[in-house]
């Protein structure tokens, strides 16, 4: 595929693959373009044709590949095809059979390869073309286009007559450095959302004063930093009016506006100088994708299995003046409106699907408060950094990128010191169908109980923010494991690495759901004991408004005493009955050396590990007393041969 350089969008080189029906030119086409003269004696199949670095202004190599029309060789092409990053597919003016044959089988075929570049259709031979058909190449080609979108561009020539020729291939290069389909949409003649949104974040960082309008100045230095070379005053005045004629609000007193702004790039693009939008978004970061380049974004954070990632008071205290930036009406509260305005500067919302989407706590209008707006920030960064990361920069953030993140400590170190340095904890929620996990997430975020139930069958979180008694605020998270996705879960030996604590939901009024509990319970310790990755875990009896199980307080005393953790918390989400149920959450995550089951073959183990340690001790001390002996004895000797 393309060899581009993420960001820059400049290709060590490109690679243009041409493909059609036999006896459409592929070959006359190639050695024209390259040798500037028709050729005689044409062979099969053409050797890769390199033309040089200064051919086109771009002065980006280009690599052309023939391809065969012969059956025995679709294997060939289909991968000379796959690895293109433009495609040019020949048609002969004079045979209109091979033109049909485009649509017929080799775009679908391109499809079908997955082969995603752009392509040029090219009408070779044109010197042959019957000059009686009154058929224009649009009325030709409109239809194609309409039906297949990765066409690019289409261009008629003649090898013979050197009309068109280094077009064909200008036009590949410039769709594979330029392409057209992330910047416009053909069919409604507008810049695509993606493209808009870049556009909006580098006026924004432009627009110095804030003032909403690219003043002559602030227009000068964005030239410059583009471009390398200022406007001069007379340039700056027509471009203004350029856009003013056009588009009377494109421009006001203090000088270019944002629409005015959108308005002169899809002038560009319209006009064919798509290289001027690229050259923009390029010199601001970003790829073909329309997104900021990898190099921009810490893509890895090095961390232990059971260390995790949150954001620092830097970057929180950023977010805050964000939030009270777009909370346009000031209620305390991101209205859905303004949280959209909020990540206009990003590709789109990242919280607009799973598993971010319906995380947090929303007011009765689908409002966002502050608590909820920074409990969704530290569920992004928990889970994907460099998402939050890539973000943070999209809507403002000008810090360094590592400056906005920090790593937490190992949750060993943390055991050893008793005492856990994390603000934001994960905590898994396990338990048997309609045990009522579902009902204590919707609970934390502050959302009406609900008679029916609906089985949740992917992962799904909940994250808000606890206050503890003295006034610190923690960060949970709450991840609903269904009860057929625990054993795919304990498959990796690193699944309960980044769980700060565990809890098991139970209907107290059923039997069943409270040995299930027990045994997931068994199981998740078990796991815990067998990788090293142990993690406090806490029992909750739901429907605590329903009449427990028989012998349900002497049998989870039992299963609790044995294993060593607190007695089952009682909650009642119908009632609204939570017993302190969060902050008790926390504060177990809080002190990672508490509330650690053990199950009884980890408690055999250790008394296995126990006994062979006494044993070596008993053996050490046993060869310790016989050096000392033989130390003595040696002694005694010694004395004896000096005193004789």
């Amino acid at each position: 595929m393309a060899k581009v350089s993420a960001g820059t969008g400049n290709p060590n080189g490109v690679r243009i693959v041409v493909a059609g029906e036999k006896g459409t030119g592929k070959s006359s086409l190639i050695i024209t373009a390259a040798a500037e003269s028709f050729p005689t004696n044409i062979p099969h199949v053409l050797p890769p044709t390199r033309l040089p670095e200064d051919f086109f202004p771009d002065r980006v190599p280009i690599t052309i590949i023939d391809t065969s029309s012969r059956s025995e060789d679709s294997g060939k092409v289909a991968e000379e095809l796959k690895r293109a990053d433009a495609v040019v597919l020949t048609y002969a003016c004079d045979r209109p059979e091979t033109l049909a044959q485009l649509s017929i089988f080799w775009l679908p075929y391109l499809r079908k390869l997955e082969v995603k570049v752009p392509v040029i259709v090219v009408g070779c031979k044109l010197d042959l073309r019957d000059e009686t058909l009154p058929v224009t190449l649009e009325e030709v080609m409109s239809p194609i286009m309409q039906q297949f979108r990765e066409i690019e561009t289409c261009i008629e020539c003649s090898a013979f007559k050197h009309i068109q020729i280094p077009e064909v291939f200008y036009y590949a290069q410039k769709a594979v450095l330029h392409p057209t389909t992330p910047l416009f949409d053909q069919e409604t003649q507008t810049l695509k959302p993606r493209c808009v949104r870049a556009l909006k974040r580098i006026f924004i960082y432009c627009d110095h004063d804030k003032d909403g309008a690219l003043s002559d100045a602030e227009l000068n230095d964005f030239q410059v930093k583009c471009f390398n070379a200022p406007l001069q005053p007379s340039e700056i005045v027509g471009v203004k009016r350029v856009v003013q004629e056009k588009l009377p609000e494109g421009v006001n007193d203090r000088g270019l506006t944002l629409t005015g702004f959108l308005f002169l790039h899809a002038l560009f693009i319209e006009k064919g100088r798509l290289e001027t939008t690229w050259t923009v978004l390029r010199k601001f970061g970003y790829n073909n994708d329309i997104k900021l380049a990898d190099h921009l974004i810490p893509s890895s954070f090095k961390r232990a299995p059971d260390q995790s990632v949150e954001l620092t008071n830097e970057a929180i205290e950023f977010l805050k003046g964000i939030f009270d930036t777009f909370d346009s009406d000031g209620d305390g509260v991101l209205r859905p409106r303004e949280l959209e305005e909020l990540f206009s500067t990003a590709p789109e919302s990242p919280w607009s699907g799973p598993p971010f989407e319906d995380t947090a706590e929303r007011n009765a209008f689908g409002g966002l408060p502050l608590d909820a707006f920074l409990s969704e920030w530290a569920l992004m960064t928990l889970l994907d950094p460099a998402c939050s990361v890539e973000n943070l920069i999209y809507i403002g953030y000008t810090g360094d990128a590592t400056s906005a993140i920090r790593v937490t400590r190992k949750r060993r170190q943390d055991r050893k010191k008793q005492q856990s340095d994390r603000n934001v904890f994960q905590c898994f929620v396990f338990g048997p169908r309609k045990a009522g996990k579902s009902g204590l997430l919707n609970s934390f975020l502050a959302r009406p109980y609900a008679e029916s139930y609906i089985s949740t069958i992917e992962d799904r979180y909940a994250v808000n923010v606890v206050e503890l008694p003295g006034g610190p605020k923690k960060t949970l998270v709450l991840r609903e494991i269904p009860e057929d996705g625990v054993g795919k879960l304990l498959s990796n030996k690193e699944s309960l690495a980044p769980c700060d604590i565990a809890v098991f939901v139970h209907d107290s009024s059923d039997e069943s759901s409270w040995k299930r509990a027990a045994e997931l319970l068994v199981e998740v310790a078990g796991h815990g004991e067998d990788t090293g990755f142990e993690v406090p875990c806490l029992i909750i009896a739901a429907k605590d408004d329903l009449d427990s199980f028989p012998m349900a307080i002497q049998e989870s005393t039992r299963i609790s005493q044995d294993m060593g953790v607190e007695a089952p918390i009682p909650i009642s989400t119908k009632l609204g009955d939570f017993n302190n149920v969060f902050r008790r959450i926390v504060t177990a995550a809080e002190h990672p050396h508490l509330s650690i089951p053990e199950t009884e073959a980890g408690r055999s183990r250790k008394q296995y590990h126990r006994l062979i340690n006494n044993s070596l001790m008993v053996i050490s001390v046993g060869a310790a007393v016989a050096v000392v002996g033989l130390a003595a004895y040696r002694f005694y000797a010694a004395r004896k041969n000096t005193s004789s």
